[in-house]
């Protein structure tokens, strides 16, 4: 832990909207099974269909412009809302952001990242009216320890190099 009881940073990770359904091969979270330690729901492809009928829109899958885009635009909002930015990666159906925040919870971060990268996407890229680019829910990790925190950092740059390497894809 860090000297201030702080975080030493938070690990914020939010995915593209209808890209991660409940029931999904690769295992999802829900209101009744979200805590820190608990394993993903197992795979449900009743569950996963039906999660589908409820997408109004299709998926939202950023191709490997929006995702430079992404990691070149999340500098210039950290330092908009007063946060030291560490390293921001974006893949297709999801983005990983590290940053510091001394006077403001992480928790309060997630929803300004996504407006104000939402607010940049559809400046160049509209969607249908009423469609978004985000799920609802994200995670965001208080980063307290300092192996933690060089595993986040070095995971979110390789997320990076794998973006880049494979195309964005």
């Amino acid at each position: 832990m860090n000297n201030q009881g702080r975080p030493l940073a938070y690990h914020i990770t939010f995915g593209t909207y209808g890209t991660r359904l409940h029931g999904d091969e690769r295992g999802t979270v829900d209101r009744d099974h979200h805590q820190f330690g608990e394993p993903f729901l197992e795979p449900d492809m009743v569950r996963q269909h039906e999660s589908e009928e409820r997408l109004k829109f299709p998926p939202v899958v950023l191709n490997a412009v929006q995702c430079e885009f992404i990691q070149s635009l999340v500098p210039s909002i950290c330092e908009r809302g007063g946060w030291r930015y560490i390293v921001a990666a974006a893949a297709p159906d999801h983005v990983h952001v590290c940053l510091s925040a001394p006077d403001i919870l992480g928790d309060k971060i997630e929803p300004w990242l996504k407006r104000w990268i939402s607010e940049a996407l559809s400046s160049r890229w509209p969607l249908p009216k009423g469609a978004r680019w985000w799920a609802k829910n994200g995670s965001v990790k208080w980063v307290f320890d300092e192996a933690y925190f060089s595993n986040v950092k070095q995971y979110i740059a390789s997320q990076r190099s794998s973006a880049a390497t494979r195309g964005g894809s």
